[in-house]
C-alpha cells in the first residue's frame, strides 16, 4: 500500500540555472534595501534594476529600469509619509501614521505593476503590508499575497507553483522565502543580512527553475 504522505510524482526541474545567478540576484536585492537605508537613490535603482531585468525577462531593458525606478520611488515615498511620525526606528505616532495619506507609496507601485503586467492588487497589498509593518498588525499576509502576484509575473503568468502534496491553502514555498527575507532584514545585523542573501538565493533559484 502506498504512503498517502508520499507525493504522487517527483517534481522535475524546468530550467537549467547557472549556480551563481540566483545568488547574484539575491545580493543585488539585499543591496538595494541597504542602499535605501543609506539614502543612496541612484545606487538602489541600479541594484533593483539588476534584479528586475533578470526576474522579468519579458521586459525590455528600458522597462525593467522603469519598474525598478518605480519601486525605489515607492520606498522614498514611504520615507516621506513616515518621517513626521518616526524618530529613528521608533514610531512615535502610530495613530497619525495609520491615518496618513499613503498614496505617495501606492501610486509608484501601481506604475510598477502596470509596467510589469501585474494586477494593481500588488500595489494595494504591498502598501498595506508596509503600513502595518510600521503601525502594527498582520503585515505578513498582504506581503505573501503581493509576492504571489509578483512571482506569477516572473513566471510568465503560470501562477505560483502548486505543491506536490498537502497544504494547498498555504502561501507557497517561494513566497514564504520572501517573507523570511523581510524578517531577516528587520534584524539589521550583518549576520542576518548574510542569512537573507542565502534565503533569497533560494527564492530566485525557485523562480528561475520554475519558469516556463
Amino acid at each position: 500500500m502506498s504512503n498517502p504522505d508520499t507525493p504522487a510524482s517527483t517534481p522535475t526541474e524546468q530550467t537549467s540555472v547557472p549556480e551563481s545567478l540566483p545568488s547574484r540576484m539575491a545580493e543585488e536585492l539585499c543591496a538595494g534595501f541597504v542602499l535605501h537605508d543609506q539614502r543612496d537613490r541612484d545606487g538602489a535603482i541600479e541594484a533593483f534594476f539588476a534584479v528586475d531585468r533578470l526576474q522579468f525577462p519579458h521586459l525590455s531593458e528600458e522597462d525593467a529600469r522603469e519598474a525598478a525606478t518605480a519601486y525605489v520611488d515607492s520606498l522614498w515615498g514611504k520615507d516621506e509619509v513616515e518621517a513626521p511620525h518616526i524618530d529613528g526606528r521608533e514610531v512615535v505616532d502610530a495613530e497619525g501614521l495609520a491615518d496618513a495619506d499613503w498614496e505617495p507609496v501606492e501610486r509608484p507601485l501601481r506604475r510598477r505593476a502596470e509596467i510589469v503586467g501585474m494586477s494593481e492588487e500588488y500595489a494595494r497589498l504591498t502598501t498595506l503590508a508596509w503600513k502595518r509593518h510600521k503601525v502594527g498588525g498582520d503585515y505578513w499576509t498582504p506581503t505573501l499575497q503581493a509576492q504571489r502576484i509578483e512571482i506569477d509575473a516572473a513566471l510568465g503568468g503560470s501562477g505560483h507553483p502548486e505543491k506536490n502534496g498537502f497544504g494547498d491553502d498555504g502561501c507557497g514555498h517561494i513566497a514564504a522565502r520572501y517573507l523570511v527575507g523581510v524578517e531577516l532584514h528587520d534584524m539589521h545585523t550583518e549576520r542576518h543580512w548574510n542569512q537573507a542573501i542565502d534565503v533569497m538565493s533560494g527564492y530566485f533559484d525557485e523562480i528561475l527553475r520554475s519558469r516556463r
